[in-house]
């Protein structure tokens, strides 16, 4: 069997790896190649487990404890076994993690010896398991594979090495060997980055490490439940099999397919050179949202958003101080407490309220990212045990333990009250226009309950309206980091180049929402963020300006549903763009 389906050609229709009749498709920013079965071909060394076992046996003897080599080779041999069963097993998950080299020494290789014997190994865990590694196999590069690493180098598309290795460290001098370590511009392995495939995070990862997204990548690997599932995963342009003795032999039935699938890497030579640049490929998919003029072959659908992603307050809704709302709750606290022993009266627990909203505002500027880094969310136990208890009357760790029981009541009942919130004019028709256009509607919304917003949607008649949900508190991380924005795609299964994010807080929702890739941002004013803060964040920042800012949601309709209207690039829709702004 040789090629078993062409990239991109129309459903049904199968050709040649070389067939130049294909629609030429988009360049991949980078080429990311598996190693083994794909830069490399493999073959088994029987003799290398009784090889590592001598090494070992050395080891063991200096620290005082004999084995022979023949006893430690059967003991290892086990130790493989278990561990070919358990990469299969990661196969399975979403998101599997990697194994360091001392686990791997201490509860595969070496668990049946005693635990000082074990613990020498175990102490010697990456040199022994570079040692295996390096002589398991025999590892020959793959016929074509220069010929694929010299026409990437003249169309100008980095390559970069995405492997599941337990010695990343072995397979780089394995490289180094052979003088092509300099063609690579990158090289991940899992047990460096701590994820294995089918994890897309590993080529999420190399992706970023080149500059791109997973989405303007290539991915070429040669096993169905490691390589194609996690290329699909990960969202790649196209995911190619170079085939191997794995190829066909999968641990279980596995429905993803490869684009193309050919015998040697050279195979993929016709399909890269057929390629085209953006540039010279017509409009971007983010133009073509904006309305600026596309092929007529183009279809409705693919003009409008793949979806519509919206923050939750200042774009949905707006809000005022409940006064009201926020006493009775305070009040009905404080009867809480007293039922449980904790004698507080309304002023107080409203003192303790007020005391551990100022500690959230502390929480949170000290949970800000860093360099593009994970931003947590506070949890309801952190924010009430923690934040709100000390400033309570009694006895401070029964106080603690009432709250911790009771906080995600008590957030929710919190969440409904604290603010008074009015569906912002044009909210309406924007939901109900999407949905008879067959536009998904997502939501991403940094938010002390997502439930009190579920709540608060269906009470207005718009939960109906909303595809996808992604509150901070249930997806564990805040705006601007991107999980949210991610969530919600996924979800959805919208294209994130054709999706649009509409929200008003530049300093979280722009970040958020490039950083998920994300075509087109938009920033409506009226929102949490004044007019003022807001021109400021946006001129004093680059990264912080959207490609449209707003006066109002009505102004977001025309822009957003009719996009085939031809305009200038630096046009003003109906209030006002920075589209094109140096």
């Amino acid at each position: 069997m040789t090629t078993a389906e062409t990239l991109l050609t129309p459903s049904g229709r199968t050709a040649a790896a070389g067939d130049d009749d294909s629609t030429p498709t988009l360049r991949p920013d980078a080429l990311l190649l598996d190693f083994g079965g794909v830069v490399f071909s493999t073959r088994k060394r029987p003799e290398a487990g009784l090889e590592v076992a001598r090494i070992a046996a050395e080891l063991l003897a200096q620290a005082g404890h004999h084995r022979s080599p023949d006893e430690l080779a059967s003991v290892f041999a086990g130790g493989g076994v278990a561990l070919r069963d358990w990469k299969n097993s990661q196969s399975r998950l979403l998101e599997p993690i990697e194994l360091d080299h001392r686990t791997i020494w201490r509860d595969f290789y070496a668990s049946p010896l005693p635990a000082a014997e074990r613990e020498v190994l175990v102490g010697h865990a990456g040199e022994l398991q570079r040692e295996l590694t390096t002589r398991s196999s025999e590892h020959t590069l793959r016929t074509g594979l220069v010929e694929l690493l010299d026409t990437a180098a003249e169309l100008g598309v980095p390559v970069g090495i995405v492997s599941n290795a337990h010695s990343g460290r072995a397979h780089r001098a394995i490289l180094d060997q052979t003088g092509l370590t300099g063609r690579f511009a990158v090289q991940l392995y899992s047990d460096e980055v701590g994820i294995r495939k089918p994890h897309p995070g590993i080529i999420d990862l190399a992706a970023r490490a080149l500059g791109t997204s997973a989405r303007r990548c290539w991915y070429v690997g040669d096993t169905l439940d490691r390589d194609v599932v996690a290329g699909r995963r990960a969202g790649v342009a196209a995911v190619m099999v170079t085939r191997s003795h794995h190829t066909d032999t999968p641990p279980f039935p596995v429905t993803e397919r490869a684009d193309l699938v050919v015998d040697e890497p050279g195979g993929i030579v016709p399909a890269l050179r057929r390629t085209v640049r953006s540039s010279s490929a017509g409009p971007t998919l983010a133009e073509a949202a904006a309305g600026r003029p596309v092929p007529s072959g183009v279809s409705e659908s693919d003009r409008l958003p793949s979806a519509l992603l919206l923050d939750h307050g200042g774009v949905i809704s707006t809000s005022e101080p409940d006064e009201l709302g926020l006493a009775a709750f305070t009040a009905r606290l404080a009867e809480g407490l007293s039922a449980a022993g904790h004698a507080t009266t309304a002023d107080q627990a409203a003192s303790g309220l007020a005391s551990g909203r100022i500690r959230h505002k502390e929480w949170k500027a000290a949970h800000e990212s860093v360099n593009g880094g994970p931003v947590p969310e506070i949890d309801p136990v952190t924010f009430w045990a923690e934040l709100v208890g000390p400033e309570l009357p009694g006895d401070p760790d029964a106080v603690a333990a009432w709250l911790h029981a009771e906080a995600h009541r008590l957030m929710y009942d919190y969440s409904r009250v604290k603010s008074a919130r009015t569906p912002r004019p044009g909210i309406v028709e924007l939901l109900r226009t999407a949905g008879e256009l067959g536009i998904p509607v997502g939501i991403v919304s940094n938010t002390v309950s997502g439930r009190g917003i579920r709540s608060l949607l269906e009470d207005q008649g718009l939960l109906d309206l909303i595809a996808a949900h992604a509150y901070s508190d249930e997806v564990g991380r805040r705006k601007p980091d991107p999980l949210g924005v991610r969530t919600v795609l996924t979800a959805v299964d919208a294209d994130p180049r054709r999706a649009w994010f509409v929200g008003d807080k530049p300093h979280r929702d722009v970040p958020a929402a490039r950083a998920g890739g994300v075509g087109t941002v938009v920033i409506v004013r009226g929102g949490a963020t004044g007019d003022d803060e807001l021109e400021a964040a946006i001129a004093s920042d680059p990264t912080l300006r959207p490609d449209h800012l707003l006066d109002s949601i009505e102004d977001l309709l025309p822009l957003v549903f009719a996009p085939t209207v031809s305009s200038q690039p630096d046009s003003q829709p109906t209030a006002t763009s920075t589209k094109g702004r140096s």
